[in-house]
């Protein structure tokens, strides 16, 4: 390849600004793109130089509108936004989650309170009823006051 000049593509300024990199990598393409577009015959070498051109003026659209603006609306009326998102935005992700800890606090709070007022029950009709004091050493005893009264 006589005429390229070979720079390497890693250095500190490469490193740091990947827009020099790309500058590099799109001189050394066009470059030998240049040098063998001489051995084409004419009409493909026109139609190259119609499409490098049409390439150029599109990466310059692109960077036009990339640059204009950082949020934009779509077709259909949807919002398409690019960059990192806001603080309001990242506070608004984490509320499904706290939404999801005070559901699983208020089931937690209600199956104590219904075990509660289950013991509460039993106490109650151990204390109100007429009993014998061997009733309450019986074992099915508690089994017998939670299965359903049937009121004759």
């Amino acid at each position: 390849m006589t005429g390229i000049r070979r720079t390497p593509l890693t250095g500190s300024s490469a490193l740091l600004n990947p827009e020099a990199l790309e500058a590099r990598v799109a001189l050394r393409i066009t470059g030998a793109l240049s040098q063998r577009n001489e051995v084409l015959p004419h009409d493909i070498a026109e139609r190259l130089r119609v499409s490098r051109l049409r390439a150029v003026d599109r990466a310059r659209d692109l960077r036009k509108l990339s640059v204009a603006s950082t949020s934009q609306v779509q077709g259909g009326g949807t919002l398409s936004m690019s960059g990192p998102p806001s603080w309001w935005l990242r506070v608004a992700s984490l509320a499904p989650l706290a939404l999801l800890l005070v559901g699983f606090l208020f089931i937690q709070r209600s199956y104590v309170d219904q075990q509660v007022r289950a013991a509460a029950e039993i106490d109650a009709a151990i204390l109100t009823d007429d009993l014998p004091p061997q009733a309450y050493s019986d074992p099915g005893f508690a089994e017998f006051l939670r299965s359903p009264q049937s009121v004759e």
